[in-house]
């Protein structure tokens, strides 16, 4: 790896590159085949001032979407890596980004330490929303999967609904016991579950209606760092500190 401090990863939608990034500010794509080594094929693709925190692939393999804690996310060409978009509206390290899970796929989400989630036109890297409300830095913004609101968890130690058409927070889920903060958010594929993964070693299952938690994931043994909820969605999987990974069915 080019860095041994990698902070993000992403598949190419043909699952036949990979890009990774982290405090060597670049994001490098391999290429993944059978034949060659990986490594003599790598490719910087681009470079920011600051570390690279998350990267993903909008809806094609020649372009890649990063975010930075210089502030700004960036819409690079893979092949050439040309930056093609630049998105400043932050004041702060850009620490998550989601793609709008429309077809089209022309707006995004990132969320920062500026406490606030912005809504981008990709086309135009124009801010569209903004979305304040928590207490501390956001690690981790997702669309809810009609693309209609995004889930936002902080190190306020809650997580945030936000509507896009209502242009307002419309949940907080939140419990007077629950005191660390929130780094990763996922959505089951209805959407009325929202997970969760804090730093007390702790997955929160919530009911996205009610505001209401539904159970605990226990099992980690530090901070949970990632979790994904899979495509058909009868699985999650979970990343945590304590060098794991875990599938819970």
């Amino acid at each position: 790896m080019p860095t041994t401090w990698v902070m993000a990863c992403a598949f190419a939608p043909s699952g036949n590159l990979v890009a990774c990034g982290g405090l060597d500010n670049k994001v490098t794509v391999y290429p993944l085949s059978m034949e060659d080594d990986p490594i003599n094929k790598r490719k910087t693709v681009g470079t920011h001032t600051s570390y690279m925190s998350c990267c993903l692939f909008p809806n094609s393999d020649q372009q890649i979407l990063t975010g930075s804690g210089d502030s700004t996310c960036a819409l690079w060409d893979v092949e050439s890596g040309q930056l093609l978009q630049s998105f400043h509206g932050h004041s702060a390290d850009v620490m998550s980004i989601d793609l709008a899970p429309s077809e089209t796929g022309n707006t995004f989400v990132s969320g920062g330490c500026d406490r606030t989630a912005l809504i981008w036109d990709m086309r135009t890297g124009q801010k569209v929303q903004a979305f304040e409300g928590h207490d501390a830095d956001i690690n981790s913004v997702k669309f809810y999967p009609s693309g209609e609101a995004i889930a936002t968890g902080s190190d306020d130690a809650t997580c945030r609904l936000f509507d896009l058409r209502a242009d307002r927070e419309v949940a907080v889920y939140t419990k007077e016991s629950i005191i660390f903060g929130v780094n990763a958010v996922d959505f089951s594929v209805s959407g009325r579950i929202l997970f969760a993964g804090y730093n007390d070693y702790t997955v929160n299952v919530w009911d996205t209606l009610k505001c209401s938690r539904i159970t605990m994931l226990y099992g980690h043994e530090n901070r949970v760092s990632c979790l994904k909820v899979s495509p058909d969605g009868t699985a999650i999987c979970t990343g945590s500190w304590d060098f794991t990974l875990r599938v819970w069915a």
